[in-house]
């Protein structure tokens, strides 16, 4: 029935199991003094929040078991300390597919040596079933290519060289009335 992360865990643990407890938040630095961990298991816990900085120390922690509680996202910052994590266990939360998913999503991505399971959308009913990697490529597929500009409306690619000498000699002019000079690299 833990409320919360212990703070009395030996500084050499290898392994530690707080599942099926109460711990609805982890809040930051929360694993700082046990750098040793291997695995640690959060499974049935009700863990709706994870500070970005809840795993930070973790450097060699392997496995994570966060599945079965109510995670919906996770906030940027989350996973950026766990450079040897191998297994990481996400079943059983109901994940929230919109932008704030994305993080999950990418960092998992490039991480291509971790293997998880369970993300799943559970919510909004519309993606329900689907996989967040579907979710994420669906969402950028709706994004029309030919609307969104490269470079700002002011600055068009078609110029022609004598039109684009005129602009650059306008622009060294106009400097050159307030006292300031200016390099332009093309």
């Amino acid at each position: 029935d833990l409320k919360k992360v212990p703070g009395n865990i030996p500084p050499d643990i290898a392994k530690l199991d707080l599942s099926s407890n109460k711990i609805r938040q982890l809040r930051a630095k929360e694993f700082e003094d046990v750098s040793e961990l291997k695995i640690l298991n959060l499974n049935s816990n009700g863990i709706a929040y994870i500070d970005p900085a809840a795993f930070s120390g973790l450097n060699n922690l392997e496995e994570l078991d966060l599945s079965n509680n109510s995670l919906q996202n996770f906030e940027y910052g989350v996973l950026e300390d766990l450079y040897f994590l191998k297994i990481l266990w996400l079943r059983e939360n109901p994940w929230r597919c919109d932008y704030n998913i994305h993080y999950l999503f990418y960092w998992l991505k490039h991480h291509y040596n971790v293997h998880y399971n369970g993300l799943e959308c559970k919510m909004p009913e519309e993606y329900k079933g689907w996989s967040v990697g579907k979710y994420v490529r669906s969402y950028y597929e709706e994004c029309p290519k030919d609307k969104i500009p490269i470079y700002p409306e002011t600055f068009d690619l078609d110029k022609d060289d004598e039109e684009w000498e005129r602009h650059k000699e306008q622009t060294v002019q106009t400097v050159k009335k307030h006292g300031v000079i200016v390099t332009v690299i093309g």
